[in-house]
């Protein structure tokens, strides 16, 4: 929000809240956590299977799914000695969807600004 402007979307926004929502973008920092997060839209899936999906090593999907556990982005289910993965809030796929129509804009701004500026048209 710009300072001096006034918006009722933001008026409620508590210091608690502004923490949280600061996790929540710290753990998407993160290129593997992306990975990961992609390839638990097809659905639930176990370490091994993200392993193979993303390239990651075993001990860093397990830590970056605990960091995406603790943003309250997936979600855990214990089956016997397996555990399971999925998506716990869907609506991060709305947020990655928004950023990358967002970056899809920018990287054309740039190009053909670069084009304006090369004189080719």
């Amino acid at each position: 929000m710009r300072a001096g402007t006034k918006s009722s979307k933001h008026t409620a926004i508590n210091d608690q809240l502004l923490e949280l929502i600061a996790r929540r973008f710290k753990a998407l920092s993160e290129p593997a956590r992306l990975k990961l997060i992609m390839a638990l839209e097809i659905g639930e899936r176990n370490v091994t299977d993200l392993v193979a999906a993303t390239g990651v090593s075993q001990a860093n999907v397990s830590r970056h799914l605990q960091q995406l556990a603790r943003a309250g982005i997936v979600g855990r289910r214990k089956a016997g000695a397996a555990a399971f993965y999925c998506i716990s809030d869907p609506a991060i796929f709305e947020l990655c969807e928004h950023v990358c129509g967002s970056l899809k804009q920018q990287i054309k701004r740039e190009a053909d600004a670069a084009r304006m500026l090369s004189g080719i048209d």
